[in-house]
This record gives structure tokens, C-alpha cells and sequence, in this order.
């Protein structure tokens, strides 16, 4: 039986939501959030609960979120022309290098192709790596068959495309991988 009643059809959704959400004790900001709001208006579909209400008791718990670092923007570190050209230099370097790499081992499928602004390095059986731009971010990304995706910030500092979360260069960690893929040491630099 549908109703029409804003309030009602919460509710009708709310309560499948409730059993699922139930407050427990390890979530701070679930607890407060859910006993606030659910409990409070999907199941007591007589009351009304106002946007400020749910605001200031949802941001007032305490949270496991309230020391995280304050979100990055990206596009204030690096200007976008200049981010363009540092990662077309680093790609166009890495592609030339690679060619070059690619004479002077002998590997089953080995194959570099660069096309719409992605470097694909091929290495037969033992998987493909992929390295492009991402101009919103202002960062490369890339993807390994040895240590997964990461993304790569320019630091000013080094001088080098750095994966921030372990502090790892892209040219060196190329190298390193390579290295121990193809048995023969290879100089990105």
C-alpha cells in the first residue's frame, strides 16, 4: 500500500535501511548519524527533524576523519601548461628509452606503442605496464603488472614524478622493475 505522504514513503524505505544500519560501536559517525536521523525521522514518521539538527549533531561527534590532512589542490601546485609540458617531456623521454631498451633484450612480445596520449610497454607473458597523463590531477599514472596502479605528482623538490604515498620516483621504480622482469639493467634518467 503506497502512500503519498513524503514522510510515509521514508518510511516504507527507511525501515529494510534501519535493520542494515543499525548504530554498533565501531562507527562514531554511523552511531550518531543513524540515531539522529533514521531512528528519528524514518521511524517516527510524525517527526520532523530540520537539516541544522541532523548538520550539527552529524558534525559534532567526534571523528576518526578529523585529523586527515586537509585535501590537496593539485592544479594550484603545478599551472596546467607546465604540467603539460613536464609530463610530455617525462613520456617522450620514457618512450625513446624503452624503444631503445627493447633492441637491446630479447624478450617474447616486447612492444612499446604510444597512441592518444598513453605509453603502453608490452612484455609478452609477464604482463603490460600503461602510463598516461591525468590533466585534472596533474599527475601520470601508472599501471604495473608488479606493484598495481599508482599516481605520480611532480616534486619540485627531486625534480621527478613522485608516488607520494611511498615517496617513490616513476623513473626508478621503472628501472627497478624492469630490471628484475628482463634481467638486464636499463637507465631511465
Amino acid at each position: 500500500m503506497a502512500s503519498s505522504c513524503p514522510s510515509r514513503k521514508l518510511l516504507l524505505l527507511g525501515k529494510p535501511l534501519c535493520t542494515v544500519l543499525k548504530p554498533n560501536s565501531s562507527s562514531k559517525i554511523q552511531r550518531s548519524f543513524i540515531s539522529t536521523f533514521t531512528y528519528k525521522y524514518l521511524l517516527e514518521p510524525s517527526a520532523t527533524v530540520s537539516k541544522s539538527e541532523v548538520s550539527r549533531r552529524y558534525c559534532s561527534s567526534s571523528s576518526p576523519l578529523q585529523d586527515a590532512p586537509a585535501p590537496i589542490d593539485y592544479r594550484s601546485l603545478l599551472q596546467e601548461d607546465e604540467y603539460h609540458r613536464l609530463a610530455n617531456a617525462t613520456i617522450h623521454d620514457l618512450l625513446d628509452k624503452l624503444e631503445e631498451y627493447g633492441d637491446s633484450v630479447d624478450i617474447d612480445g616486447f612492444d612499446v606503442d604510444y597512441g592518444n596520449e598513453v605509453l603502453t610497454l608490452k612484455l609478452g607473458s609477464w604482463g603490460t605496464y600503461v602510463i598516461n597523463k591525468q590533466t585534472p590531477n596533474r599527475q601520470i599514472w601508472m599501471s604495473s603488472p608488479v606493484s598495481g596502479p599508482s599516481r605520480f605528482d611532480w616534486d619540485q623538490n627531486s625534480q621527478g614524478w613522485v608516488y607520494r604515498r611511498t615517496k617513490a620516483n616513476l623513473v626508478k621504480v621503472l628501472e627497478q622493475e624492469l630490471e628484475k622482469l628482463c634481467g638486464s639493467a636499463i637507465n631511465l634518467s
